[in-house]
């Protein structure tokens, strides 16, 4: 028994090394190329959808408090708070999303909209 497992766990310490050791029959794919802005606005797109998704249950929910409240105070504040809170962070969104189209625009680099092959950004102004 002893052997068996003196094989077994030399087995197991082997065999990382034995897979480690097969040279890649292919060259490695390069990373995608992606402007910082670019990856910045998708990542902001998709935190917008959850939020806005989020948001949307949390209306909800303060819809349910306000049916069920029966003219409880606590209740009904529990369920205004809600409405307020959600409404919040959907104008936070909002202003993130809009503070990468400035940042686009004051640096000059171009944030792509997402299906669409157009850039979208506003030329730089010279004196009125």
């Amino acid at each position: 028994m002893k052997l068996l497992k003196k094989i077994a766990a030399l087995f197991l310490h082997l065999v990382p090394l034995v897979v480690m050791a097969q040279t890649q029959t292919t060259a490695p794919t390069p990373a995608p190329d992606i402007e910082t802005m670019q990856l910045l606005n998708n990542v902001l797109d998709w935190l917008f959808s959850i939020l806005l998704i989020v948001a949307a249950i949390f209306i909800i929910i303060a819809g349910y408090y306000f049916v069920t409240a029966q003219g409880d105070k606590d209740t009904t504040k529990k369920a205004r708070d809600f409405v307020l809170y959600a409404l919040i962070g959907v104008l936070v969104a909002f202003a993130a999303k809009g503070l990468v189209r400035l940042i686009g625009y004051i640096t000059g680099t171009p944030v792509q909209i997402p299906d669409s092959t157009q850039q979208y950004y506003l030329p730089p102004t010279t004196g009125i």
